[in-house]
């Protein structure tokens, strides 16, 4: 396997400068909580840059792109391309997933492959580059990484879970759908959510994400998954 600085320059055109910013951003908590003594620093500084810069970079190019479309159907497209699972996808497409530094208990457990980790790392990356060539530099990446795959219509339509799950539900009848946080983990800047989805005073299932909302999708989600197995069984 090629070094990351071979690969980011072959693929992408790219040489740090400041090779420290590169191997911050590639470095989760658990590795740095593992090498304590080293003083090494973690990647969730890097993410919290990173993040305000795609949000504005997206931003803008989504006002430039779509100038009839409101500002609601804006931000739909936005939290969609930005979200975990989006970004997740776009650090396996760079094959970013192959040189993130892990402790030994979240290699284990499959931490290289989990969308949380991928989508901070690809937000890490994005801040280092930030840091270390600037604004253009991080537009230049997006367009060769992200763009091609919004100018295909890949993130057009928002997927709304908990309104086909309602949905689902509603032929039989009314029904009671609430949605209750489990937990709330992480630092400020980072938080994670479980929320809980209970049809008429019964939890179904439970989901994970960077808000509440993005969490109650997930377990909307795997909510609708539970019901159609159970419909196929009785089938």
């Amino acid at each position: 396997m090629i070094t990351l600085e071979s690969k980011l320059r072959e693929e992408f055109e790219i040489v740090f400068s400041d090779k420290n910013l590169l191997d911050t951003a590639f470095t989760h908590t658990s590795y740095a909580n593992e090498h304590r003594l080293l003083n090494i620093s973690h990647n969730e500084r890097l993410e919290f840059l990173g993040d305000a810069v795609l949000q504005l970079l997206i931003s803008q190019y989504l006002f430039k792109k779509y100038p009839q479309k409101p500002e609601g159907d804006l931000s739909k497209m936005r939290s969609v391309i930005v979200r975990e699972e989006s970004l997740a996808g776009f650090s396996r497409q760079c094959g970013f997933d192959d040189y993130i530094r892990l402790g030994k208990g979240e290699e284990k457990s499959g931490g290289r492959d989990r969308d949380t980790i991928l989508g901070d790392l690809f937000e890490a990356f994005l801040g280092a580059l930030l840091l270390d060539k600037g604004v253009d530099a991080v537009e230049k990446f997006l367009n060769q990484v992200m763009i091609p795959k919004v100018e295909e219509g890949n993130f057009e339509r928002v997927k709304d879970y908990k309104t086909t799950l309602q949905e689902f539900l509603q032929v039989e009848g009314d029904v009671s759908i609430e949605y209750r946080v489990i937990s709330e983990t992480g630092p400020a800047h980072a938080k994670m959510f479980e929320m809980a989805v209970y049809v008429n005073g019964r939890e179904i299932s439970t989901g994970i994400g960077r808000s509440k909302k993005l969490a109650e999708q997930t377990a909307a989600q795997s909510a609708l998954q539970v019901f159609q197995y159970e419909n196929r069984k009785e089938n």
